[in-house]
């Protein structure tokens, strides 16, 4: 189990953060968590908030942990594993969610045959609901990667998919919170245009947004099953849902996504 393990993340940033208070939450030991950060503030505040090892230098910790998550912003990734790579034991797990960055570009870094995993979360790790994808390099085996699911299902469901979907998954789940916040932002504006107060106008648009999705989640059944359970024949949300054809809602969010998929492909090169 990783929680007999020590695991360490390169930067303390916010997806740090999220990801500490969930392992620590599901019953992992702060004194087998570390963390670094450049940032002497943010330091402070990660050993306030969470009693872990707050180290001030990277090989440190890479000398100390078994699993040691690579949470930085993708340019500094290549540079900041190599620097490390001689300080890691032999066998240490590392998982990257630093958006972009490919296995083949994290072994390169590493210079040495270690396990890697790539992981993609999403901001709803703040609140322990993102939606994780992972997928392994070269030299990670089944156990390394239950040991990365184990570790990413502290914040949320995860699922495993081949290297060359990351970009799609990026386009979909990584970026997809923005969409989200885009749509409940649009649909709270409706309701203030309507007559609604707007802070229940926000409130019924997050919770119905939230509400459709457990429905969905919970029952198993198709979008298009639960959208025709709620649309009574000429009634008013098939009014509604005439308009959002209409407007190309689909096409809209598919060319989304594409562009979002496409960026990431970019980054990869």
């Amino acid at each position: 189990m990783t929680g007999e393990y020590k695991i360490g993340f390169l930067g303390g940033g916010a997806m740090a953060g999220a990801m500490l208070a969930g392992l620590l939450q599901n019953g992992f030991a702060p004194e087998r968590l570390y963390v670094t950060d450049i940032d002497e503030n943010r330091r402070r505040w990660l050993a306030e908030q969470f009693a872990v090892h707050v180290l001030p230098d990277n090989a440190s910790l890479a000398a100390a942990v078994d699993i040691m998550i690579v949470a930085l912003k993708p340019h500094l990734v290549a540079g900041v594993l190599a620097g490390v790579a001689g300080s890691l034991g032999e066998g240490v797990l590392v998982i990257s969610i630093a958006a972009g960055v490919g296995t083949q570009q994290l072994e390169e870094a590493l210079g040495r045959p270690l396990p890697v995993v790539r992981a993609m979360p999403n901001t709803a790790a703040l609140v322990g609901a993102a939606a994780t994808a992972v997928c392994a390099g070269r030299y990670a085996q089944e156990q390394h990667m239950e040991m990365a699911r184990q570790v990413l299902a502290a914040v949320g469901p995860v699922v495993e998919v081949p290297e060359n979907l990351m970009p799609a998954v990026t386009a979909l789940s990584g970026s997809g919170p923005a969409y989200m916040f885009l749509i409940i932002e649009a649909l709270a504006d409706a309701g203030v245009a309507q007559g609604l107060p707007r802070p229940a106008a926000l409130q019924l648009a997050a919770q119905t947004m939230l509400g459709a999705a457990q429905l969905v989640l919970k029952t198993g059944q198709h979008p298009a099953a639960l959208k025709d359970q709620v649309t009574t024949p000429a009634g008013t949300t098939i009014a509604a849902l005439q308009v959002l054809e209409e407007g190309a809602l689909r096409g809209v969010l598919g060319r989304a996504v594409a562009a979002a998929a496409r960026r990431c492909l970019d980054l990869e090169k």
